[in-house]
């Protein structure tokens, strides 16, 4: 039989790696349109270096709440660290 604990520990993981999977897609877009900026890329993120400024900003603040988020979801669900 499957305990609560496991369900919520299944559950924080999914959500933890869900957290890091935005992170990972925000910052990819903004390297993506730095490339961009600097003549090595085609396709995609800001158009002007204020907007990739104001990008990077966005990006540090969904970052940091993401990681809150991580450490919040990994409390309740009970994943031990090694």
């Amino acid at each position: 039989m499957v305990s609560i604990k496991e369900i919520k520990s299944t559950i924080a993981v999914a959500i933890a790696a869900a957290f890091g999977f935005i992170i990972a897609l925000i910052w990819k877009d903004i390297i993506v349109g730095l490339m961009k900026l600097a003549g090595l890329w085609q396709d995609g993120g800001p158009t002007t270096w204020g907007g990739a400024g104001i990008a990077i900003f966005l990006a540090v603040i969904i970052t940091v709440v993401s990681v809150l988020g991580i450490v919040f979801i990994s409390k309740w669900g009970g994943i031990a660290q090694k």
